[in-house]
């Protein structure tokens, strides 16, 4: 599967990347919403930083479902900010998963195992 990392911050990117290619999927980079606008269309799944230059994740994510093919994408939110309200602010713009920054590695990998099996 085709995944688009979209997060500002090189050691995420790295680390998430080595992570994916290890599990067999192709990885897109983008280092800002719009990059990951642009990208987001030949993803089958987006892992979206919520805090980035230019737009922020709740922005890419609103604008991602907002396209034709913004239903088929699976999008989930990576952020450090992990209350209740940020959670929700996140589902409610559209994202299939939100996950809090630290993340164990397995468990991301198999939730978005998960999402791709849908």
């Amino acid at each position: 599967m085709r995944i688009l990392v979209a997060d500002d911050e090189p050691h995420v990117v790295t680390a998430l990347e080595f992570l994916l290619q290890r599990a067999g999927h192709q990885v897109l980079v983008a280092r800002d919403g719009v990059e990951a606008l642009a990208l987001a269309p030949s993803s089958d799944l987006v892992l979206l930083d919520v805090m980035m230059p230019v737009l922020n994740g709740h922005e890419v994510c609103r604008e991602i479902r907002r396209r034709p093919e913004g239903g088929r994408v699976r999008i989930v939110m990576l952020s450090a900010k992990g209350g209740q309200a940020d959670i929700e602010k996140g589902l409610q713009a559209g994202a299939d998963l939100y996950v809090t920054k630290p993340f164990s590695n397995q468990e991301l990998l198999g939730r978005i195992e998960g999402l791709l099996s849908r």
